[in-house]
């Protein structure tokens, strides 16, 4: 699973999760700091990456175009590192769920809170 975290999401995180989302990125890796959301969009959707973030923007962008790509939606306002790692970790069945399972193909967000 591909997962792409948005810039208001420390890259520090992707250390924290990489043994179970090993090709998990944070913007900055791929370039893409500094983008407008469509441009990151775009790329997500052109290289098979899912979306995660604390913004409704690309919640918004879906509801506009629809998947790909998928979108996380990270419900919990501000949190430590340390403590956003340990909710995907701990939702991480429902996060491959959402973004493997064909009769999910058309849902394009997962709204993740405590």
């Amino acid at each position: 699973m591909k997962l792409l975290f948005d810039q208001n999401i420390s890259y520090r995180l992707i250390d924290k999760i990489s043994a179970t989302f090993p090709h998990a990125k944070q913007i900055r890796e791929v370039g893409l700091e500094g983008l407008s959301d469509r441009q990151i969009w775009n790329f997500a959707k052109d290289n098979g990456y899912t979306i995660v973030t604390f913004d409704a923007d690309f919640f918004e962008l879906s509801s506009l175009y629809g998947v790909p790509p998928k979108i996380i939606w990270l419900r919990t306002g501000n949190r430590k590192t340390s403590d956003l790692a340990k909710l995907i970790l701990m939702k991480s069945d429902i996060i491959n769920e959402f973004i493997t399972n064909p009769l999910l193909h058309e849902i394009a967000c997962l709204e993740l809170d405590e």
